[in-house]
């Protein structure tokens, strides 16, 4: 096995072992961004000799014996939307182009700690605000399944660079389906935490309440390790939860007897795709097969999340991207007459078209006519799914379904018509609204062979449930991808 093959569990007991070592990974991680990135564009910004020098003093420790964990010495991308101390952080936006944060985000140090070795920032949509990564700055990413379609956003820099193997495994933010659904869309496995589990402090804001870091990573395993890895308790986020029970590893067991695991009949209606249906429903049987008790249900109140949701995420991003204004930090216009002009002429050419749009639909929401009428409607909607939720888990131990209702739209189809884009979120959103973790890993692919994801939820707290599902779907389903003879270099550019 090639050591770029490896996934990062594999890599670091090989380090460890003393078969390769950390710099060893992290140069042919580095070729292989040189060799690929001009192709797929899942960099913003690559941390050459910041990388080389992390991986040379992970190493030494190493050897010393004072790192031993599972991700030690593994390179690993970020999103562009975590802080790293001294290096560019730019949320793929012309605003904060030349942003250099002076302190490192809570979930970063956690990967440092465990010894692992940022290779760099990847790309997204500006600020988050999109579904294809077709928004950011810095062009948009491509697909390493099929160059010609979207790698889903709005962290499809780091699914991307994944699934091109351009690193062992990447963080990513999830606001309405941030991650899970580029995972779906690039054949990888991509975990959103119940909300408070990750510390949210030195990720740059879209939408509080909603917004937490998860990993994206190969397989099952990567990502029950990368979780536990970034999870923990932190004084600096007032949203952080103390867990007891963040040994999300030890659930990496392959053993459904007796779960209970519901299918919403509202996910499998109008919209969906029938390639998309059909091995989502294979899946489930697969997982009836190993002695999983798998129903069908009615789950309320699905067709109002994506009204509820666009309007709290719009009126909390209004307020979040308020303070780029210009004067402090990021981008300012060379030319103004006054504070005001300055002001309207540093956002109107710092940010892009969908930003703005979200931010023009956040103020108006927010605004003393409307606030009753849609904003606080909104959050009443908000309260009411997560009660359609609770009921549901009173039941059911997972809940499954789609991530996506199609697979990876072609590049600027998305783009055309933003309410259609909006609306490939209805599967994941509601997961935010309510505060619940969700699990999107490949369990298929379409005619023209891109991945379709298969998602499961679960209740606060009940990671460990995911976890041992898709652990136990992922050994039914066998090797995905590359190893099932989808070979890198055969992947079609259209």
């Amino acid at each position: 096995m090639e050591i770029t093959d490896m996934t990062a569990v594999e890599l670091s007991a090989a380090i460890r072992a003393g078969q390769t070592s950390a710099v060893e990974a992290a140069e042919a991680m580095l070729a292989r961004i040189e060799e690929r990135d001009k192709i797929y564009n899942c960099y913003v910004t690559v941390d050459r000799e910041g990388a080389l020098v992390q991986a040379r003093m992970v190493q030494e420790k190493i050897a010393a014996g004072e790192l031993t964990g599972p991700l030690a010495g593994v390179p690993v991308a970020l999103k562009d939307n975590l802080c790293t101390e001294g290096l560019l952080t730019t949320c793929a936006s012309k605003i904060l182009g030349n942003f250099v944060p002076t302190y490192t985000a809570e979930a970063v140090l956690n990967l440092q700690k465990a010894g692992a070795v940022i290779l760099g920032k990847t790309n997204m949509d500006e600020f988050a605000m999109g579904s294809t990564t077709e928004t950011s700055a810095y062009g948009a990413t491509k697909n390493p399944w099929n160059t010609a379609h979207v790698p889903g956003g709005s962290s499809g820099g780091s699914a991307a660079a994944v699934a091109a193997e351009e690193c062992y495994f990447a963080l990513g933010s999830d606001t309405g389906g941030s991650i899970r659904q580029p995972a779906s869309y690039c054949g990888m496995v991509g975990m959103k935490p119940t909300y408070g589990t990750v510390s949210r402090y030195g990720l740059i804001a879209y939408g509080s309440s909603l917004d937490q870091i998860g990993p994206l990573t190969k397989d099952v395993t990567d990502c029950a390790v990368a979780l536990e890895a970034i999870a923990s308790y932190d004084r600096k986020d007032s949203t952080s939860i103390k867990r007891q029970d963040t040994n999300f590893a030890s659930a990496l067991v392959e053993n459904v007897q007796g779960l209970h695991i519901g299918i919403p009949n509202d996910y499998l209606g109008e919209g969906l795709d029938e390639e998309v249906k059909e091995a989502i429903l294979q899946a489930a049987e697969e997982l009836a097969h190993r002695g999983a008790v798998v129903e069908r249900f009615d789950l309320s109140l699905v067709e109002y999340a994506i009204p509820a949701y666009y309007t709290i995420a719009a009126a909390e991003a209004s307020s979040n991207l308020e303070r780029f204004d210009g004067i402090k930090y990021g981008y300012r216009t060379e030319t103004y007459e006054g504070l005001h002009n300055m002001y309207k002429k540093s956002r109107s050419e710092g940010f892009g078209e969908e930003v703005k749009r979200r931010i023009m639909l956040g103020s108006f929401v927010l605004s003393s006519g409307y606030y009753d009428a849609y904003y606080l409607k909104a959050l009443r909607v908000k309260a009411l799914i997560k009660k359609a939720f609770d009921e549901a888990f009173a039941k059911y131990d997972v809940i499954l379904g789609p991530v996506a209702p199609t697979t990876a739209p072609k590049l600027g189809a998305s783009l055309a018509d933003p309410i259609k884009m909006y609306l490939g979120d209805i599967y994941t959103i509601a997961v935010n609204l309510a505060g619940l973790p969700g699990i999107s890993l490949p369990c298929g692919k379409d005619k023209n062979g891109l991945p379709i994801g298969l998602q499961l939820i679960g209740d606060c707290f009940q990671e460990k449930k995911l976890i041992r599902t898709a652990y136990t779907y992922e050994k039914i389903r066998g090797p995905f991808g590359k190893e099932a003879g989808q070979e890198q270099e055969g992947h079609r550019h259209e």
